[in-house]
């Protein structure tokens, strides 16, 4: 039987690229929801491609725009947030693409979790913010998670499939970064990045906010507090270097030293294939890697000059439960200003590291999803003081 897939953030790199793979398996799959946030014109011509049962579009104006566009269409509109939560946990979806950027992912995640689907997370928050919480409702649900970042994706396909035996395996995992257009950059001269400088990246095609986030490393910082939850490892286990060709996207360091490394060209369509399929493999339109073509594979360390966000990962995860959720809601908001011409490139990661010293979570903040709601907009707040303080 073909297995139904809901791609929430239909219109984004990840959603796009997932739908290609799926165009090119329609006796595996077909898709039966899609989300967006307001881009109707992008999620209507997906709806008249695709068919789908539901589509989703959080802005309220641009649903009824969509439904007007559609006509007489049998795609049902719904819009809002509490919309996403529904076709994710819908008892007739197999598969959930969980591609929404921001913590606004966190409750439909939660809730396709909570009902048992086979979950692929390319959402960084569901873990960031979500934490013990969401992986005990994953546990509870009896939900299959599959990491869709490349680097997670490659620590998984490195791993047995029994999780039950990675703690025999696992002595450390050291996740790869390209170091984003600005790793050959003298650091002093940050401070007048533009943001099309920090979109421009070398080797991957990604939104502008995880561009910037690529830039700064906070992608990387996000990815060390995701590895710790999906591979069940505390802090001191998990190590970043330098890979600029992005063929090597992560290596596992077993207990007798040996390393384990996934090798391919820079195309999500790889780990996207691999989370749909698994445990199988099936084509997914990506390159070969021509082994004759490639020359150096080359490895440095993290300069904490040019990156100096990448250390908070490590200090929000030895911080109180809640930190991570801190450090992601301050991220969104300074990547946004930036984008926005409000800050500076450097002043991200002050307002990083600000919001995080001011806030000291406790255990009433991160018991339920209403509570880390609540403190990530407590920490937005903070960082948003911050930001008026350096605009």
């Amino acid at each position: 039987m073909k297995q139904r897939v809901c791609v929430l953030g239909a219109t984004g790199s990840i959603g796009v690229n997932t739908l290609d793979v799926i165009a090119r398996h329609p006796g595996r799959y077909e898709v039966f929801a899609l989300s967006a946030h307001s881009r109707v014109e992008e999620l209507l011509a997906q709806c008249r491609r695709f068919k789908p049962r539901y589509a989703v579009l959080t802005q309220s104006g641009a649903a009824r725009q969509l439904r007007e566009q559609l006509g007489n269409s049998a795609t049902v509109v719904l819009d809002g947030e509490a919309a996403l939560a529904e076709i994710a946990a819908h008892p007739e979806v197999d598969v959930v693409m969980a591609a929404i950027v921001g913590a606004v992912g966190l409750a439909p995640c939660l809730a396709a979790a909570r009902a048992g689907k086979r979950l692929l997370l390319a959402n960084k928050e569901a873990l960031v913010v979500g934490g013990s919480l969401f992986m005990q409702a994953a546990r509870d649900g009896g939900a299959t998670l599959l990491p869709i970042d490349s680097e997670h994706s490659a620590i998984f396909q490195c791993l047995p499939e029994d999780p039950r035996r990675w703690p025999a395996v696992i002595d450390r995992i050291v996740l790869t970064a390209s170091g984003g257009p600005f790793r050959t950059r003298e650091p002093g001269t940050l401070r007048d990045a533009t943001p099309d400088e920090a979109c421009a990246h070398p080797n991957w095609v990604m939104g502008r906010k995880i561009s910037v986030d690529s830039a700064t490393m906070m992608n990387k910082a996000l990815e060390v507090i995701e590895a710790r939850w999906l591979f069940d490892l505390v802090p001191e286990q998990i190590e970043v270097v330098l890979h600029p060709q992005s063929i090597i996207h992560s290596m596992v360091v077993c207990r007798d030293h040996s390393v384990l490394a996934q090798l391919g060209t820079p195309d999500m369509r790889v780990p996207i294939a691999y989370g749909l399929a698994w445990p199988e493999r099936i084509d997914c339109g990506a390159e070969r890697l021509d082994f004759t073509c490639l020359g150096a594979l080359t490895f440095e360390p993290a300069d904490a000059r040019r990156f100096p966000g990448l250390q908070l990962a490590w200090e929000a995860l030895r911080g109180p439960d809640g930190s991570t959720a801190v450090l992601n809601a301050a991220n969104e908001v300074a990547v946004a200003a930036f984008l926005a011409g409000t800050i500076r490139f450097d002043h991200i990661h002050s307002v990083n590291a600000h919001t995080i010293e001011r806030m000291r979570p406790g255990p009433a903040d991160t018991g339920s999803i209403e509570a880390l709601l609540a403190l990530d907009h407590q920490a937005r707040r903070v960082a948003e003081s911050r930001v008026r303080s350096l605009s």
